[in-house]
């Protein structure tokens, strides 16, 4: 199927066909004139590449993990699992982080309030 069938069928846009390719996670051949040609299966590749970017993962991370899905083994298995568990845990920082900063607001807006009332207080009273 050409580029724009594979887009269709995925629900991607072209441009994320070709970023995919750009990135060796999305093969295709060329016709004589040059236009992309993708097998059937590449459908299929194209939903589990945006299952590990919704997961959080990166281009290099997913690129890390296709021997897994590409030449399946206990070994290549083991890693995936290993290489998810280290982006597991960098997600696990980062969102304790985003609490560390939420919590940092939350002062800085309890802080305004009081001062704010010291505000209205003064000019009623």
């Amino acid at each position: 199927m050409r580029i724009g069938e594979l887009a269709a069928r995925s629900g991607v846009s072209v441009r994320s066909l070709r970023y995919y390719e750009e990135q060796g996670l999305l093969f295709s051949t060329r016709s004589a004139s040059g236009q992309r040609h993708y097998t059937e299966d590449a459908a299929e590749r194209v939903t589990f590449l945006q299952r590990m970017y919704a997961a959080g993962l990166s281009s290099r991370t997913i690129a890390e993990l296709l021997p897994c899905v590409d030449s399946p083994s206990e070994e290549a298995s083991d890693a995936a699992l290993e290489r998810m568990a280290e982006e597991r845990d960098r997600l696990d920082e980062h969102i304790a982080e985003l609490i560390r900063t939420r919590e940092s607001l939350d002062v800085l807006m309890a802080t305004n309030r009081a001062h704010r009332k010291t505000l209205t207080s003064a000019t009623t009273g």
